[in-house]
């Protein structure tokens, strides 16, 4: 079944919510060209709703079409929940929008195949710029669905209103259909360092600080010696705040240094750091570091190899169920109390539609049928951890015109989406009346379908 305008809408992609950190803000009497709309103190320009169109057509690849009036209407709809989040007091932790922005970095680095190439690709000037931008726009993401959580917290859904849901799509022959799926659980086992190996880098990091601090240059070190790819650009240096997307251990270590101090050695995901403060400006601060991550051998990788594949094999025989493999042996912290479950990152959700999965992840599991294992992989982190793992298909379905019984869950999440979605109308049209509007010209002869044009009557 062809994806609705309103779904393609909903799913725009991470990267395309870039564009919103064009949307500022301004005094909402003051005249600027290519303003489409003011809502509130927010703005859409023409240019915004040029890059949203495209989006959705190629989303969409190409199957569905919108106006200029209809996206402009999607805009003024986000842009009027935004408006009224603040005005709600509704509240974003830093936490939430760093835990975002990660997600981006690591959404885009797979899309380009490297953090330089996603920087080249949107026109900023190192990593941490577009992490900033990230961090905007995450914001304003966080109170769209914040606002639009507190204005449906109290809309439920009975089974007999699913029921007369799906009966009324059934009469209408507009049942969805429901994509194959698949549900995944892993196994992973990390090859670490050797501890001679962390030894050795601590060690080399200890002797770089003493040689800075007898006069050497802290950028010219950098640049001979960290694996931090950003230092060809800027040397080590970056200026960060508390509220910077930086891991915790750089920022409690950055934030506890006086001015020129050099840290000793700490310990972070990406490997092994030593910092210096140079300058502190208001809640600024001005570092540079130098990054060395422990190599791992390839004796320790056949290693890590060859522990797997008797773990694999002890599946396969039967002597142990995967699950329990999974707790006894897994290194993955964040599915090894889940029994090894995959969660979707695009969606959260415990399932990947078939076709619309990691683009790493779905040679692994293609040809696998319910109940099979994956052939043994490898895989490496960004941060520079090495490891081996497999994959079990917990559950297939293939793709089907939705039931209502085998797809009651599903049947369910859509109603209730319908009825989040009239509660959001309702107070769409009455936030409208309340809430300061400014069509540009070109868009006065729009046909909406709320009252977006009521200074015009």
């Amino acid at each position: 079944m062809m994806q609705s305008k309103t779904k393609i809408l909903k799913n725009t992609s991470i990267a395309f919510a870039l564009f919103l950190a064009g949307l500022t803000t301004l005094n909402a009497q003051e005249k600027i060209d290519g303003v489409a709309v003011v809502v509130g103190e927010n703005i859409v320009l023409d240019s915004d709703i040029d890059k949203f169109k495209q989006e959705v057509e190629l989303r969409s690849e190409g199957k569905v079409k919108i106006s200029n009036c209809e996206m402009l209407e999607e805009l003024m709809q986000q842009k009027l929940l935004a408006h009224h989040a603040v005005i709600d007091s509704v509240v974003v932790s830093q936490a939430e929008i760093d835990g975002r922005v990660d997600r981006s970095i690591a959404f885009f680095t797979q899309e380009y195949g490297s953090e330089e190439k996603v920087v080249e690709a949107y026109g900023f000037n190192d990593i941490e710029d577009l992490k900033k931008e990230l961090a905007r726009v995450q914001k304003e993401n966080l109170l769209i669905e914040k606002e639009q959580q507190k204005i449906t917290e109290d809309v439920d859904v009975t089974p007999e209103e699913i029921r007369l849901y799906f009966k009324g799509l059934e009469e209408k022959g507009e049942l969805p259909e429901i994509p194959a799926e698949v549900v995944l659980n892993q196994l992973i086992l990390k090859a670490e360092p050797t501890q001679e190996e962390v030894d050795r880098v601590v060690n080399k990091l200890k002797e770089i600080k003493k040689e800075i601090e007898n006069g050497a240059s802290f950028k010219l070190k950098a640049i001979i010696n960290s694996e931090d790819p950003g230092v060809a650009q800027n040397g080590g240096k970056y200026v960060i705040t508390k509220d910077s997307p930086f891991i915790k251990e750089f920022k409690e270590t950055a934030f506890s240094l006086d001015v020129n101090q050099i840290s000793e050695p700490i310990k972070s995901a990406f490997g092994y750091h030593i910092i210096q403060l140079h300058k502190v400006k208001g809640n600024q601060r001005e570092v540079s570091h130098i990054l060395m991550q422990p190599q791992i051998s390839d004796e320790k990788l056949q290693e890590t190899k060859e522990e797997i594949e008797k773990i694999v094999a002890e599946i396969k025989e039967g002597k142990i169920t995967f699950e329990e493999a999974v707790a006894k042996y897994s290194e993955d912290e964040e599915t090894k109390n889940s029994g090894g479950l995959i969660m979707n990152p695009y969606t959260q959700e415990p399932s990947f539609e078939l076709t619309r999965m990691p683009p790493e992840l779905y040679p692994r599991i293609s040809e696998l049928n319910k109940g099979d294992l994956s052939d043994i992989f490898y895989d490496e982190t960004r941060e520079g951890e090495k490891m081996y793992g497999v994959i079990l298909m917990t559950d297939k379905t293939d793709n089907h015109t939705a039931d209502l019984v085998k797809d009651y869950v599903r049947m369910q999440q859509f109603a209730l989406a319908k009825k989040k979605e009239e509660e959001i109308a309702k107070w769409t049209k009455q936030k409208i009346q309340e809430t300061y509007l400014k069509l540009g010209n070109d868009y006065k002869d729009c046909t909406f379908k709320k009252d977006w044009k009521k200074e015009n009557k």
